[in-house]
């Protein structure tokens, strides 16, 4: 079992730049594949960022070149920093962890991303 905790959601201006953590416990994260998913209302979820054990990443293409994904085994936290947010990317961004074809899969709550125009 694995859990995940989000933080540094929060209201940012048109521009501006955020950071989400998602820190796990329960088990390292260093087995699983991580992600990034964000719903905003009305919306259906989607996947924003996403990097496997080995650290290889893939972006969603409305944040490639903004938004950058990371990983520190050692603190057992992911991390996605977002820059030049747009109001577009309003959402609930939460974390998520898997492997074994996701007959393993995690999520965490979500933290709440507000960007004002």
């Amino acid at each position: 079992q694995v859990q995940l905790v989000e933080s540094g959601g929060g209201l940012v201006q048109a521009g501006g730049s955020l950071r989400l953590s998602c820190a796990a416990s329960g088990s390292s994260i260093s087995i699983y594949a991580m992600g990034w998913y964000r719903q905003a209302p009305g919306k259906q979820r989607e996947l924003v960022a996403q990097i496997t054990t080995g650290g290889s990443t893939n972006y969603a293409d409305s944040v490639r070149g903004r938004f950058t994904i990371s990983r520190d085994n050692a603190k057992n936290t992911v991390y996605l920093q977002m820059n030049s947010l747009k109001p577009e990317d309003t959402a609930v961004y939460t974390c998520n962890a898997w492997r074994f074809a996701r007959t393993q899969d995690y999520w965490g709550q979500g933290t709440q991303v507000t960007v004002s125009s």
